[in-house]
């Protein structure tokens, strides 16, 4: 088969699903391999430079821009994380005019955890600004976000006023906004099918002077915001604590806050990833960070910080509640599957992060129950049915917005457990 004959097939489109963007770009980087190998065989090609990475042993001691509270090693940090999250209660009582040891209980704590998924994070963002309109939206204590959740993020975060902007960046823009193709042959001797500069330009046209000034001041109020990355060379989740970056007084800390974000969004592949420099002692290495997607698609906090500490009695336990926005289907979604290598593995790649994607939110769940926090579960439902053309469609991503602000502003139906436990429960409920 002539090579334009074969790309074309590899190209072809697969079926519109969570992740599906991703399983496209694995799906053209396997046929871009192949070209890849026989240009090595042909004479070779050497690979892009970048610094050292940071050897094994010392991960964990890499800072970066000297901000000890920068990031955290989430399987290796809770109790890290833990001690960030005691000083954020003392500012949080110091803001309310209390004394870091007070006795007096604090108000509930609501979180917000918004996941990856491309552009069907056009889902959170119309859900955010149909609940405000609905006026019951409340001030989040910790924020989180990956992926399309890590760009949602700092919106959700500073609250109302910044929904204009959040509307904006998900209902007017096209694919142009988000990168540029490379071409296939240029972009087999590079890191990626295409070049992220308009994101990059995006992102930095909203993280500005004024919004980092603004986290850094809601950072003081003891409120948290953070975002994850896969640190590749290692192979593991990295958590950014974007408030204590902002609140640094470091020159370099808003290009650095870019980036994170920028790193956040890189599907491994597709986008090219972003490096940062970072320090031993005096020693300067390069760390690789992709989409944080790579390890999980949506994250509240550790399992394990509710092991170490009691968050139900004693000086940490307050009211919780979570809420947990799923910029996906939880449903399979059905193809017919051609007996083709790029659409099998295509398919079955799908069905790999769909699955994913619904252990998180199984996983949150089971957290949030062992430590007495409410959970509230948002996702996108069968009734939304406008076809998905292509990545960054904007009529798809215009439509599932106000499909979200629809629901969002008639008091959006939380779901207080994933489908199929809701599910489980409701046949107990009735064989009783």
């Amino acid at each position: 088969m002539p090579v334009d004959s074969l790309q074309k097939q590899v190209m072809r489109p697969l079926p519109a699903s969570v992740g599906a963007a991703l399983c496209r770009a694995l799906a053209r980087g396997m046929f871009a391999a192949c070209l890849l190998l026989l240009a090595q065989v042909a004479g070779g090609c050497a690979p892009l430079e970048r610094q050292p990475a940071v050897p094994a042993n010392l991960t964990e001691q890499a800072t970066v821009l000297g901000i000890p509270n920068a990031r955290f090693w989430p399987e290796t940090q809770g109790l890290e994380l833990i001690e960030e999250g005691r000083q954020a209660r003392a500012r949080e009582r110091a803001a309310r005019g209390e004394a870091a040891d007070a006795d007096r209980p604090l108000p509930p704590a609501n979180f917000l955890a918004v996941s990856g998924g491309g552009d069907n994070g056009a889902f959170a963002s119309g859900l955010l600004v149909g609940w405000t309109a609905a006026g019951t939206r409340p001030a989040f204590n910790l924020v989180t976000g990956i992926s399309t959740g890590a760009l949602i993020a700092p919106f959700a975060f500073l609250g109302p006023a910044y929904d204009p902007q959040l509307r904006a960046v998900y209902t007017t823009i096209g694919p142009q906004d988000v990168y540029e193709e490379r071409g296939l042959l240029k972009a087999v001797f590079s890191e990626s099918l295409v070049d992220t500069t308009p994101l990059f330009l995006l992102i930095s046209r909203y993280v500005d002077t004024n919004m980092m000034a603004a986290i850094a001041d809601e950072y003081r109020k003891g409120r948290l915001l953070m975002i994850a990355t896969t640190d590749l060379d290692v192979g593991r989740p990295v958590i950014w604590n974007i408030g204590a970056i902002a609140a640094s007084g470091r020159p370099e800390a808003q290009d650095l806050v870019r980036r994170i974000l920028l790193a956040s969004a890189a599907m491994p592949g597709f986008f090219p990833p972003v490096l940062f420099d970072v320090e031993v002692g005096a020693q300067h290495y390069q760390e690789m960070h992709v989409d944080g997607g790579a390890v999980a698609q949506t994250f509240l906090y550790p399992p394990q910080i509710g092991i170490l500490v009691n968050l139900r009695e004693g000086p940490l336990a307050r009211e919780r509640h979570a809420f947990i926005i799923r910029s996906g289907r939880l449903d399979p979604e059905w193809a017919s599957v051609d007996r083709r290598l790029m659409s099998i593995s295509g398919r079955a790649i799908a069905t790999m992060i769909h699955y994913s994607g619904y252990n998180d939110v199984l996983r949150i769940y089971s957290t949030t129950q062992r430590d007495g926090v409410d959970y509230n579960l948002a996702y996108i439902g069968r009734d939304f049915t406008v076809e998905h053309k292509e990545d960054f469609d904007p009529v798809y991503m215009k439509a599932l917005f106000d499909y979200a602000y629809q629901k969002a502003v008639r008091g959006y139906p939380w779901a207080k457990a994933p489908p199929v436990l809701e599910q489980a429960q409701g046949r107990v409920a009735s064989a009783r």
